[in-house]
């Protein structure tokens, strides 16, 4: 399980003195440890350690936006490096190729006629993708297959 792994990564990189990823692992494994308590289960389903993962993603790809506005290089240096930490725990992303694959049966199993269906179309291709894609490169794939019918 994903849990477990990064227990043991967390472990190992205290042994090792990685003071960096020691503490992005650590603020990650306590965001699960709320999810848990918020749910009220002993263990965690692996995409849910994704999805916690990805909300922590997302966080530091918004803080890196702000702190080069702000021109605060070292800060956005230290997000990026927390970042890339986070990105190895996530499932191997689908190829764009396979992406749009489920995207043109995704249309075509809802019926998708228009913009108004998009909604349905992105939550059925979410959950063939199971994870493995960011909803950005999800939206603009089903905004474009719509967009030309």
């Amino acid at each position: 399980m994903l849990e477990d792994q990064l227990q043991k990564d967390y472990i190992q990189a205290m042994k090792d003195r990685d003071a960096v990823k020691s503490s992005t692992v650590n603020f990650l494994r306590a965001q699960l440890k709320n999810v848990r308590i918020e749910k009220r289960s002993e263990t965690l389903e692996d995409k849910d350690v994704v999805a916690v993962i990805k909300k922590q993603i997302k966080q530091r790809q918004d803080s890196i936006e702000q702190y080069e506005k702000g021109g605060r290089r070292d800060l956005a240096d230290k997000e990026t490096a927390e970042m890339a930490i986070l990105k190895t725990y996530l499932p191997e992303e689908l190829s764009g190729e396979v992406l749009q694959q489920l995207v043109d049966q995704a249309v075509a199993e809802t019926g998708a006629q228009s913009m108004k269906d998009m909604g349905n179309v992105i939550k059925a291709v979410a959950a063939k993708a199971q994870g493995k894609a960011d909803n950005r490169v999800i939206s603009e794939l089903v905004k474009k297959a719509l967009s030309g019918k």
